[in-house]
């Protein structure tokens, strides 16, 4: 098996398979409603839903960069307040997160091993770099939802 088969089936497995650490994205969001993910477990910490954001922002950010595009992370690193708390809204940002999935599904269907060692312009680190940390993100934040939900 190639490195990005094993890096993508990684990536799927923590989106909705059998991770090691047992717990996805999707079987953790799956029961939470519109309000629970907007509520403010605390002041000084992002809701469920701008973290769901956040990765959706940063998902498309690094398979931008690894794509060849050149990009500039806004101040806000992708941390911005919901203006609209509906179950539409909230749905929508559910399905833009499965979109990013699928997105990230169909890049490593042609992804060729050798473009790992691909250097990015703007901070010197290479695609496998890139890649890596995007799934150590998305684990990192995947551990603050499960620990807000339980403050629900």
């Amino acid at each position: 098996m190639s490195e990005s088969k094993r890096i993508s089936n990684l990536y799927q497995s923590i989106y909705n398979g059998n991770p090691w650490l047992e717990v996805t994205l999707a079987d953790t969001l799956k029961d939470i409603t519109a309000g629970q993910a907007y509520k403010k477990a605390n002041p000084n910490l992002n809701t469920i839903w701008e973290i769901v954001n956040h990765l959706i922002q940063w998902r498309r950010n690094i398979l931008k960069r690894v794509q060849g595009e050149l990009i500039i992370t806004p101040d806000h690193n992708y941390f911005v307040p919901v203006l609209d708390p509906s179950e539409a809204a909230w749905e929508q940002s559910l399905q833009s997160l499965a979109k990013s999935q699928e997105a990230w599904n169909t890049f490593f269907e042609d992804f060729d091993d050798a473009d790992l060692a691909k250097i990015y312009a703007n901070n010197n680190h290479t695609y496998y770099e890139h890649i890596h940390g995007i799934i150590q993100h998305d684990v990192y934040h995947l551990g603050q939802i499960v620990i807000l939900k339980k403050m629900l």
